[in-house]
């Protein structure tokens, strides 16, 4: 049975910016706000909508901060899950056109 993927892209309701390191994101909707660490800053810049999360796990979240693939992948699943809920990423079981991600009025 072929493994499930999840895709993952910023919405495009949102507000962000990169500062000594970390990024802060907002939507722009309702004002949630949310300071990313270096960790969660690397999977919302890698969002791109076409990468499997668990290749953004793998190539660059293990690589860069030499964690384990298992608790890397629980931890990036929770953190996706979090910014879903607050409309910041886009979640998908395919990969996300640059047209999904732009959000309807």
């Amino acid at each position: 049975m072929p493994e499930r993927c999840t895709y993952i892209a910023r919405s495009t309701a949102i507000a962000a910016r990169a500062l000594a390191g970390e990024m802060m994101v907002m939507n722009s909707t309702d004002s949630t706000f949310f300071t990313l660490n270096e960790v969660a800053t690397a999977i919302f810049q890698a969002a791109d909508g076409r990468t499997p999360l668990r290749d953004i796990v793998r190539d660059r979240i293990c690589e860069q901060f030499d964690v384990d693939i298992e608790q890397a992948q629980t931890d990036a699943e929770q953190f996706v899950a979090e910014l879903s809920g607050h409309g910041i990423l886009l979640v998908s079981s395919q990969p996300l056109s640059s047209d999904s991600t732009r959000e309807t009025p």
